[in-house]
């Protein structure tokens, strides 16, 4: 859905913008400059995530040298389940910024039961974050599904 949104306000601001001119042709590099380091790894991750069907294609589009090793490490990912593929996203890429916000958020409209479970799987630099709740009882005995749903609504919130 917001990729046809995306696509129909594409669209119309082409038909908006007054015709382009031709670019000129673009100047061919001199060969012998050393490539860029770029952080290949990551930016297989990447496409692997955001455009897995044409990854391979996407990544062919780099220098030789550079294209060879990022499909190796494409192929890795493919190959990886995709519960490994998304924990190696959220090492790579980091915590959301506004990941305590969030947190706090979600603990104002929470009911007690789930409130409790969430802030005895907190990692202890969130936990910190919230004292006045922190003293509350902790909860008796969890069931696989509310330890399921905590779980998932801290990866949610902070990633």
């Amino acid at each position: 859905m917001d990729a046809t949104r995306v696509g129909r306000a594409m669209r119309l601001a082409r038909k908006l913008l007054p015709a382009r001119k031709e670019a000129p042709p673009a100047t061919v590099v001199d060969a012998t400059l050393p490539a860029l380091s770029l952080p290949l790894e990551r930016i297989a991750l990447v496409v692997c995530v955001l455009a897995r069907e044409r990854a391979a294609e996407l990544l062919e589009g780099l220098v030789d040298a550079e294209a060879g090793r990022a499909l190796h490490h494409l192929e890795r990912f493919v190959a990886m389940p995709s519960a490994q593929r998304q924990a190696k996203v959220a090492v790579e890429f980091g915590e959301r910024a506004d990941a305590a916000n969030r947190l706090s958020a979600f603990l104002e409209a929470a009911p007690e039961v789930l409130r409790r479970e969430v802030l005895q799987r907190l990692p202890p630099y969130h936990r910190s974050r919230f004292p006045h709740i922190e003293a509350e009882a902790p909860v008796a005995e969890s069931s696989p599904a509310r330890v399921a749903l905590a779980e998932r609504r801290i990866r949610e919130a902070t990633r």
